[in-house]
Formats: C-alpha cells, sequence, structure tokens
C-alpha cells in the first residue's frame, strides 16, 4: 500500500484531523517502513533487479523499495495518492538534490495514479510493484485490481507484476496485536474488520485484473523495534490505527496497543514478532 502494512480504513473524516499526519510519516520512514526490507530484497534478487530494470512502484510511500531498487542501477518511478507527507520523504531521498553530486539513474516520483505516470518519451516499465501488504482486514485488497489494471498497459507484454501479503496468522506474531485496532474502532462490527490472510488472496486480485499469476515465495519480516515506545510509534504509523483514535482517544489507543505488546517484550527491553509475508509474481498480458 504507499506501502504501508495494511489498507487505511478511517472510520470517518474526522480521523485525520487527530492525527499528526507529518509525524506519521516520519515514523513510517525511519521505524516502520524497515521491517519490509526482507521482502524488498527477496524480490529483488529473484526478478535480478538491475541496470537493465524500469520499474514503476504502485504507492511507493516514502520510497524505501524504490532506493533499493535505484541502488541495484535501475530506473525507477514511484507513484503515490494517498499520502502526499511520505511522497515528500521519497522526494527527500531519491531526487537529485538529496545524492549531491553522485551518479544517478532515472528517477520519477509522481503525486497521483498509474496515469500520472504515462509518458510517451518513457520507455514501457518491465517491472511493477506493489509492496503494500494486503490480507490483514476484510476488504483490505479494495481498489487493488482497479489500480494494477491501470499500470498494465503501461509495461511490456509479459512484465513481472509483484503484490504482497500478510502470511498465515499461525506464523505472524502481529496478528494478535493489530486486532486491538478493530476492537477500538467497532466492537459490535461484524465486517471490515480484522481477518486472517487467505491462501489465495494474491491471487484472486491478480486474476480480477487480468494478469497470469507466475510463481510465489515467503519471507521472514520480524517486526523488531528498540522499545515499547517505538513498537507503539511504529505501528500507529501504518495507519490501522486511525480510525481507533477517531472512535476513542489517543491515550487509549497507546495504552492498550502496549498492553497488546507486553508479551513480545524481552527483557532488555525490545520488542520482538516474527512473521512471515508472501508474495506473488504475475505477468501482464
Amino acid at each position: 500500500m504507499t506501502p504501508t502494512l495494511v489498507r487505511q480504513h478511517l472510520a470517518h473524516a474526522g480521523a485525520e484531523s487527530r492525527v499528526d499526519l507529518g509525524a506519521r510519516a516520519r515514523d513510517w520512514s525511519e521505524i516502520q517502513e524497515r521491517m519490509l526490507v526482507p521482502l524488498y530484497e527477496a524480490v529483488h534478487e529473484r526478478l535480478e533487479v538491475g541496470p537493465a530494470t524500469r520499474l514503476l512502484g504502485l504507492g511507493c510511500g516514502s520510497g524505501l523499495s524504490l532506493l533499493m531498487a535505484a541502488s541495484r542501477g535501475a530506473a525507477v518511478t514511484g507513484v503515490e495518492s494517498r499520502c502526499p507527507e511520505r511522497l515528500a520523504l521519497a522526494r527527500e531521498r531519491l531526487l537529485p538534490e538529496a545524492w549531491g553530486t553522485r551518479a544517478r539513474v532515472a528517477t520519477r516520483l509522481i503525486d497521483g495514479g498509474p496515469a500520472d505516470a504515462a509518458d510517451a518519451e518513457t520507455p514501457a516499465y518491465n517491472l511493477v510493484t506493489a509492496f503494500e501488504p494486503i490480507g490483514c482486514l476484510a476488504g483490505d485488497s479494495e481498489g487493488l485490481s482497479e489500480l494494477l489494471t491501470a499500470a498494465a498497459p503501461l509495461a511490456e507484454r509479459g512484465s513481472p507484476v509483484v503484490l504482497a501479503g500478510w502470511g498465515p496468522p499461525e506464523r505472524c506474531a502481529t496478528s494478535s496485536v493489530l486486532r486491538v485496532a478493530t476492537k477500538l474502532a467497532d466492537p459490535m462490527r461484524t465486517s471490515g474488520g480484522w481477518r486472517p490472510a487467505l491462501r489465495d488472496d494474491l491471487e484472486e486480485v491478480a486474476q480480477r485484473a487480468g494478469l497470469r499469476p507466475d510463481g510465489s515465495g515467503r519471507v521472514s519480516c520480524p517486526f523488531g523495534y528498540a522499545d515499547l515506545g517505538s513498537a507503539v510509534r511504529g505501528l500507529l504509523s501504518t495507519g490501522l490505527f486511525d480510525a481507533a483514535i477517531a472512535a476513542t482517544d489517543q491515550e487509549q489507543v497507546d495504552k492498550e496497543l502496549a498492553e497488546a505488546l507486553h508479551p513480545h517484550q524481552r527483557r532488555d527491553g525490545t520488542v520482538w514478532m516474527p512473521n512471515v509475508f508472501r508474495y506473488l509474481v504475475a505477468r501482464t498480458p
């Protein structure tokens, strides 16, 4: 999703007014986003991302996955339509002024969607990534098929398109913590709340977008934090708890989130939660 851990579902418009979006974006880029580095590395290695790669990153957020691809020599384009604060951080990371006099590969960052990345002078992409994991909230893949459908014509025929998702809950220690968000946002909710990832979530999204599944993989992505406070800030930065903040208040959400994290806190004060994420490689028609 920016890649966020889950698609953001605000209970109502008032939720945003109760969140410092700039601080939240900074917490994402400095604390939480690095938890997905093993996923990015596994995909880049499997698809041999390098100087011949022209990558389109959907929901690029603060740009860490793009930065990693660019460091391998890839030409990268990122589109982000939902979080301008994260996109601003991506610009700091990736645009020429951030690199000084060092040699740079082609980089574009766009406030918008795939259609805004279309450029008659730019060669077709040969890799599309959607690294925002799905499979945590009911309905968290809504709109993703449409996004992929819009991106596919910008890529060469048969190009890989990568989707990501949460692994089975029994292999994701963070699942129990994320349920706090649903409980606080609406204890009586019967739909739209937390649900375990299903085996074919990614395949179903790809097929709805007219893509052909062509392999998958699983990656260990443990969530590790220096202390309980960092863990709370990191998880809040995903946006998953914004609806709970709107429905209750920041203090209550912080308290219940910290309580849910206590079983994962080690003697030295660090917090450690093993997780497994899954990715699917599909092909454009």
